[in-house]
């Protein structure tokens, strides 16, 4: 079987060059091919081919992105249009999508050679900005956001779901949130946690002053739209985190759930799961300390227990 051509999504600032180091011996072993991204060249030893966005999202098997849970998300947009497989290695702080340390890449290479490894689909939400007379497409894994810019007053929007007027919101921000995404900014905002395995997307108003001022829970199959209403003077939207435009009064945004949009690599789902919860834990999730400690890997609890038990004494 052709070995497979992975192509490397850097960190734009970070130094990640042990992760890129390990990838070369990785490559020298005949396992792999390696390809990069045009605007990484200079960060990038010998022997790594370097492409052209288009060309490189056409050409790969699969992405390894040394990063953070952005730069993750900024792989999985970048291949959206053919979602292929993309594997996070963690140089960032929390970190809830991408799975492993840069000391174990190495033998996630051996357990992916060996296909020793499984798949998760990611849902997106897909949006067009009408506005002016232009139309802008994007792609968000986690969430979505109108937010107001200091000075300019509040978002004012309406939201018509399935084509039907559903209210209006006058709040300092909307978000609207895949399950994924629920656990970030929707969830700071008073959101609902939603379940992975739901395929729908919630809408929260943040700091709401007047209209709806609770989340909205929608099924996959419905589309929605917010107008942006007379008040907004200028407003930011932002995807995943990423503050990509501008509206104000009279644009549109159409949004919709695009299903198995993105995958990601699992190396262990069940431990990336635990220590998920773990994070969830330190960022205020409802957790009891009883349940925290059932969150810890049972090998490390005995190691804990074993070094707990008092020392017999001499005598």
């Amino acid at each position: 079987m052709e070995a497979p051509l992975v192509g490397i999504v850097m960190h734009p600032s970070k130094d990640v060059r042990a992760s890129v180091e390990t990838l070369q011996r990785w490559h020298a072993s005949g396992r792999g091919q390696l390809v990069a991204r045009r605007i990484d060249a200079a960060r990038l030893g010998p022997g790594i081919e370097v492409l052209d966005d288009v060309e490189f999202c056409e050409r790969v098997d699969l992405v390894v992105s040394l990063g953070g849970d952005g730069t993750m998300l900024g792989s999985m947009r970048l291949v959206a249009a053919r979602p292929v497989p993309v594997l996070g290695v963690n140089y960032g702080n929390v970190g809830f999508l991408v799975e492993i340390e840069p000391d174990e890449l190495a033998a996630a290479l051996e357990r992916m050679s060996a296909g020793d490894y499984s798949l998760e689909p990611h849902h997106a939400l897909e949006a067009v900005l009408t506005w002016s007379g232009a139309r802008t497409n994007y792609l968000a894994f986690n969430d979505l956001t109108i937010v107001r810019r200091p000075g300019a007053g509040q978002v004012s929007a309406d939201l018509t779901i399935g084509g039907l007027t559903y209210g209006y919101y006058r709040a300092d921000a909307v978000v609207a949130s895949t399950p994924a995404g629920s656990t970030a900014y929707n969830y700071a905002a008073g959101g609902p946690v939603l379940s992975p395995a739901l395929s729908g997307s919630v809408v929260t108003p943040v700091a709401p002053m007047a209209g709806i001022d609770r989340s909205v829970v929608l099924a996959a199959k419905e589309r929605y739209r917010f107008d942006i209403a007379e008040g907004t003077r200028s407003a930011a939207l932002e995807v995943d985190g990423l503050v990509v435009g501008e509206v104000a009064t009279g644009a549109q945004l159409e949004v919709r759930l695009r299903k198995n949009a993105g995958t990601v690599i699992r190396l262990d789902a069940e431990r990336h799961g635990r220590t998920g919860r773990v994070k969830l834990s330190l960022l205020d999730l409802p957790v009891r300390p009883d349940q925290l400690i059932e969150l810890i890997p049972s090998e490390v609890r005995q190691r804990l227990r074993q070094h707990d038990r008092p020392e017999p004494e001499e005598g």
